[in-house]
């Protein structure tokens, strides 16, 4: 990786990024819905490699965002501390979103600041297709394991996966479906309440509603699925009576 490490500025990782950049990469990107006119052409997997090398630098992720670059946006995204990260500058990343790939990437992080539910709610209610989405890719991400976020907040998702499943735009609709079928897969109660949800959509009067539910509950009702709620479960009961020791 061109002898980048914890030191390296912001601009250092710039110029490394346009040198390793592919014209065929951005065109593959295009391909894929993510927007590709501002962006070097370099893979995510080859950017969280990088990410790891350069380690957290919070000041530093703060000026690869303003370098308006998309690859140097995600390394925003992998490298900064979300603890440190205000509710002013997580706004004006929003303000920013343009790309389903970049709002995906900053959802996983806003998740560990400690103001991520008034993200959700102020997301959620903003027109703008992007800021939209990353209220539900924010709320996907928060099923992730690691996360530890209580059954009893992720229970307060489902109005809201509810109120914006008639949003038509592509996507807002496949986030909030994302969103419904990763917080049906959390627990056995969780995933009883998503597919009840779910059933409910698909018998809508709405198009996006009906797509939305259908989807969802063909996942959710898969034997697959059953299994992998039933292991979490399970793991959920033994981390509960480590504890209880």
């Amino acid at each position: 990786m061109s002898g980048l490490g914890p030191s390296s500025t912001a601009e250092e990782i710039v110029d490394h990024l346009r040198a390793i950049g592919s014209a065929e990469n951005r065109a593959g990107m295009a391909r894929y819905g993510i927007k590709a006119d501002h962006a070097f052409g370099i893979s995510q997997a080859d950017l969280r490699k990088l990410s790891k090398l350069l380690k957290k630098n919070h000041d530093r992720a703060i000026q690869l965002w303003e370098s308006g670059w998309r690859e140097a946006r995600v390394l925003a995204a992998l490298t900064a501390e979300p603890k440190k990260l205000t509710r002013e500058q997580a706004r004006r990343w929003a303000d920013d979103f343009d790309s389903w790939d970049i709002v995906d990437t900053v959802g996983d992080i806003f998740v560990d600041t400690p103001y991520w539910l008034e993200l959700i709610d102020q997301f959620a209610d903003d027109e703008r297709e992007f800021v939209r989405r990353a209220a539900f890719a924010m709320m996907a991400w928060a099923n992730v394991p690691r996360k530890k976020v209580s059954e009893a907040v992720l229970m307060t998702f489902f109005p809201l996966i509810e109120r914006h499943a008639t949003d038509p735009r592509n996507f807002v609709k496949k986030a909030v479906n994302w969103a419904l079928r990763q917080t049906g897969k959390n627990s056995t109660s969780l995933h009883a309440i998503a597919l009840a949800l779910a059933r409910k959509l698909a018998e809508s009067d709405d198009k996006t509603a009906r797509w939305i539910g259908k989807d969802a509950a063909r996942e959710l009702g898969a034997e697959k699925t059953l299994a992998m709620v039933a292991k979490r479960d399970e793991m959920a009961a033994r981390r509960r009576s480590r504890r209880g020791h």
